[in-house]
């Protein structure tokens, strides 16, 4: 005697729709906070008549100086200046980046001398080249 067993199964497949859905909405989250997020100091650049073309940030080390006059290095505030030579020398040899390149962000509003200690504790670090970060002048007044 045998025993049939009815042809109503269970479905074993997981539903993935609603996986989907949640996917789709963080992205969505994600794709409008990415471009919200600034990285680095609040710094007003000043403008220039002729501007270079500037390298991947990720490529250069970048050192800003804010309107406040405090002195930002790597996303982390430089309270030394003294340190600052080393602290640069040490994330060239992290990043084993043969070339002794800075980028100098200083605000429009930075105190010269402020910006000229910078430069000072950068040059003693035996950085090669060092480079100042402008913006594009918009107006044509001069």
């Amino acid at each position: 005697m045998s025993v049939e067993i009815g042809s109503s199964s269970a479905k074993s497949e997981p539903n993935v729709v609603p996986l989907c859905d949640i996917l789709l909405v963080l992205l969505i989250i994600f794709m409008v906070v990415t471009p919200m997020i600034s990285k680095g100091a609040n710094v007003k650049l000043p403008e220039a008549k002729y501007v270079a073309s500037q390298p991947d940030p990720a490529q250069i080390l970048t050192v800003e100086i804010e309107k406040s006059g405090r002195v930002m290095f790597d996303g982390k505030e430089v309270t030394n200046l003294e340190t600052l030579g080393q602290m640069i020398i040490d994330k060239l040899e992290d990043l084993q980046r043969p070339d002794k390149k800075v980028l100098l962000k200083a605000d429009l509003l930075a105190a010269y001398g402020r910006v000229v200690d910078v430069l000072s504790a950068i040059k003693d670090a035996q950085i090669e080249i060092i480079g100042l970060v402008t913006e594009q002048k918009t107006s044509s007044m001069e």
